[in-house]
């Protein structure tokens, strides 16, 4: 539903010096996107896309060495702040000796999207209700709402193959992926990616929120689904790739603001 989040110079790449000055950016940036982060694990508490303490958002932190940002394990969403995100390298493990437990099996599949995907620097997987009964069903996302426009044909699907612990499994996820923004994992739920927590985040929201209408809607009755070029042409238009003008549409990035100023609201201590 909404235009690409731009995705922050730091994160883009690239060697530079190390100096004084570099290092304290680094670390002013790295507090930036640990906040971003924690500020997506609330909002997932928020909107009710959690599952207890289980399932991750991780985040690409900058630097020369992969280095990324993961809850630590036995947390709910809503005990997730900046400074208790644990830092791990891309198999899972904790960075240095922060006696925190985080959980190497939810990393499988972060860290497999997190290697194949350069603009992945987020990647968000949830087990939701809405999320799960698509993902069971075996005609996937349809078109149902303008919602779900966003995703026409842009969705991957990935077969079930039994809880993700295996590195086997790690390269058909990634192949099924391919550069979609979005992964619906058979019978396991949702995942999304984006170049900023922003960005998969409200690719999950309008995700989930495609779902809860697909799922309510097939219930009520037949569905009506709109000719597949209306379809393809409305995916343009949400995905920013036609406007039909030179408008830039602000939107993601004010509905993120708005987003940060409900947290401020209802859960300032996600940023500490």
């Amino acid at each position: 539903m909404l235009l690409p989040v731009r995705i922050p110079p730091s994160l883009e790449g690239g060697a530079r010096p190390v100096t004084d000055t570099a290092v304290a950016a680094d670390t002013a940036e790295e507090l930036r996107l640990r906040r971003e982060l924690a500020a997506v694990y609330r909002l997932a508490a928020h909107f009710g896309m959690t599952d207890l303490i289980f399932t991750h958002i991780s985040l690409r932190l900058p630097g020369p060495e992969p280095r990324f940002l993961i809850n630590p394990y036995g947390l709910l969403f809503e005990e997730i702040t900046a400074s208790n995100l644990v830092v791990v390298d891309p198999a899972g493990q904790p960075i240095g000796d922060t006696g925190t437990l985080v959980n190497p099996a939810g990393f499988v599949i972060h860290g497999a999207v997190h290697t194949a995907r350069s603009d992945a620097h987020c990647v968000m997987h949830t087990h939701t209700r809405a999320g799960c009964a698509v993902a069971a069903n075996p005609d996937g996302l349809l078109p149902v709402n303008q919602m779900s426009m966003e995703f026409y044909n842009r969705v991957g699907y990935h077969e079930y193959e039994g809880v993700a612990l295996s590195l086997d499994e790690q390269a058909r996820l990634v192949a099924d992926l391919g550069d979609h923004p979005v992964l619906i994992l058979r019978n396991h739920g949702l995942l999304t990616v984006g170049s900023t927590p922003a960005q998969a985040f409200l690719r999950m929201f309008y995700l989930n929120r495609a779902c809860e209408i697909q799922v309510t809607a097939a219930a009520a009755g037949p569905l009506v689904l709109p000719p597949p070029n209306v379809c393809e042409r409305s995916a343009r238009q949400l995905t920013g790739t036609e406007t039909g003008d030179d408008f830039i549409d602000p939107g993601a990035d004010l509905a993120w603001a708005a987003m940060l100023r409900l947290l401020d609201r209802i859960a300032p201590g996600y940023a500490d």
